[in-house]
């Protein structure tokens, strides 16, 4: 490999926050390194996906959702896996993007957002704001092994993940137990969050843990209201599929133009809703400051009674039954009767001379002949009409700030893999097609598979960006550090000829003999750098080399000889 292949292929092992961004293509090499994991597929074998066979796939996502809300936590610990530079990551991708490209579309760099961010301080909220100097934090993102291994991790009692890696592990459990095909999924990226567009029914949004419908996503609910943040307020950075990526920043894009276009029409609808009485209720439950200018009118014994739409809320606020839906006759005959009072209360709209008024004249409030007969017929009684109108208009329709489709389209081939494919015909696929297809290619590091992978990248990574390791064991002696490698448990959290890196192990307290080595040569080096050092497994023996020899018990079955020079070259040989 070249310089820079080198360092894409290295980005690989480490799925940094900077490296995906860098190169978007690793976002989808991980979510195939999560389909070729036996992890998911074990799931299928789970007694509540058993009892949805034959099931649409849509109430498989809703029974799958619950399973990742019980058994995943979102982790946002920034410094999981360590601190690094800003000095350090600009001056490592400066052939590719420029520092000003990065400040203005990386949270960890400098990127605030929209004013909408400014205003709720986004970077206090997601800790960033102590972040105010060179010093910043690897934000990494883990496959489904270094989830599901958080268990052992102190302060932790299930699996975790961060938004990236909870949008690749939703991405590829849709997949696999869902059985979505993967053209119908799109990864949506912003500086802040990551999420999938799932095109099925009227679309699904993932967000972190959960999933969020159309009808959700117009609810006017708190937990609805943060899921909308990212796509409201950011630009996107990166869209990928199946077919390939567009990203912001590059000319070239390898999507296919014809599956970009679909997204952009189908989450532009997604993201629309005609103007109903529901919907409207929808918008003054989030929007409590304008409830105090509605009235809900009922018929009682042919007369009419009036209740003031505030109070109205703080019923539905405890009940199960909704303001304007099938539900509204069971949330009014839960209401006291001494709260509706006999006649029309002044300065208050008449919820059903408004509804009749969107019934004829349903006015789209994306144009301006919809927002001025909005306006007028509020006009007389709210203030500010046309604040309120325009406020409306954005709760009703969100436009995503998506890359712009005048880009260079050069698709590559797609993954053609099938929801009828059996995971080992998944595999040989890719296998097939890595030599041409440069996300197959790298999804194999991603996985880790040190059978067929070069091991440079592997190398590279385990000794330039595992500060963890190097940190955890600083108060140590090396030879205290063998010692305590010797008392972690001696298994590794990937299966077969699969490693773990130096920080996965010691975030873990878990690992092969192998991966030991390698932990102990990033420390030896952190702490000695002018000595050469050599790490040889020889199937179940692995010794380390360096000014004095350390020995470990290996179960990989791998037969090679490390050399890590003084310098920093490396070397392998059979």
């Amino acid at each position: 490999m070249n310089s820079e292949q080198l360092e894409k292929y290295t980005s690989a092992i480490t799925l940094s926050d900077m490296e995906i961004f860098v190169f978007p293509e690793l976002m989808y090499s991980l979510v195939l390194a999560n389909i070729m994991s036996p992890v998911i597929w074990q799931w299928r074998r789970l007694e509540c996906f058993k009892k949805l066979q034959g099931k649409s796939s849509y109430k498989k996502l809703m029974r799958l959702k619950q399973f990742i809300m019980d058994e995943y936590e979102f982790n946002l610990d920034l410094e999981t896996w360590g601190l690094t530079s800003k000095t350090k990551e600009l001056k490592r991708f400066e052939k590719f993007v420029s520092p000003d490209d990065v400040a203005g579309s990386n949270a960890l760099f400098g990127y605030h957002g929209d004013k909408y961010y400014f205003d709720v301080d986004i970077r206090r909220h997601f800790g960033l704001d102590k972040y105010d100097s060179d010093i910043i934090p690897y934000w990494k993102t883990e496959t489904v092994e270094a989830m599901d291994a958080f268990r052992y991790k102190a302060g932790y009692t299930k699996r975790a993940g961060e938004c990236v890696s909870l949008s690749t592990l939703y991405v590829a459990a849709a997949f696999i137990v869902c059985r979505i095909p993967l053209k119908d999924i799109y990864m949506i990226l912003t500086p802040l969050h990551s999420q999938n567009f799932i095109d099925i029914q009227d679309g699904v949004l993932t967000n972190n843990r959960r999933l969020v419908t159309k009808t959700m996503w117009f609810n006017g609910t708190a937990i609805s209201n943060k899921a909308q943040r990212a796509l409201r307020n950011e630009n996107v950075t990166i869209v990928t599929h199946r077919s390939g990526y567009i990203h912001c920043l590059y000319q070239d894009a390898t999507i296919h133009r014809r599956a970009y276009q679909h997204l952009t029409k189908r989450l532009g609808s997604y993201l629309s809703a005609e103007l109903t009485l529901q919907v409207f209720a929808n918008f003054l439950r989030s929007n409590h400051d304008y409830q105090k200018f509605f009235q809900v009118c009922r018929d009682c014994h042919g007369q009419a009674q009036f209740l003031k739409a505030e109070l109205l809320f703080r019923y539905e606020h405890s009940s199960n039954y909704r303001i304007a839906d099938n539900t509204f006759d069971k949330l009014l005959a839960e209401v006291s009767d001494e709260d509706f009072v006999p006649y029309q209360l002044s300065g208050r709209i008449r919820c059903d001379q408004l509804e009749e008024f969107l019934e004829k004249q349903k006015p789209d409030l994306r144009s301006l002949e919809g927002k001025t007969a909005f306006r007028k017929f509020i006009e007389p009684t709210i203030p500010e009409a046309q604040k309120f109108v325009d406020r409306l208009a954005d709760f009703v329709h969100t436009e995503a700030k998506l890359p712009a489709l005048d880009k260079n389209f050069l698709p590559t081939g797609p993954i053609e893999i099938s929801v009828e494919q059996s995971r080992e015909q998944i595999i040989d696929y890719l296998q097939q097609v890595r030599r041409n297809n440069p996300t197959a290619d790298l999804a194999f590091y991603s996985y880790r598979d040190m059978e067929s992978c070069d091991w440079a990248p592997f190398i590279k990574a385990a000794a330039e960006r595992n500060p963890v390791s190097i940190q955890m064991t600083e108060a140590m002696s090396v030879e205290e550090i063998y010692a305590w490698l010797g008392q972690m448990k001696n298994i590794s959290i990937y299966d077969g000829r699969r490693l773990a890196q130096p920080d996965e192990v010691a975030n873990y307290k878990t690992g092969d003999g192998l991966e030991k080595a390698f932990l102990l040569a990033n420390v030896i080096r952190k702490r000695n750098p002018e000595q050469d050092i050599e790490i040889i497994t020889d199937k179940n023996d692995v010794t380390l080399k360096g000014q004095n020899q350390y020995r470990f018990t290996s179960a990989k079955g791998l037969e090679k000889r490390v050399f890590i020079s003084a310098a920093g070259v490396f070397s392998v040989v059979e």
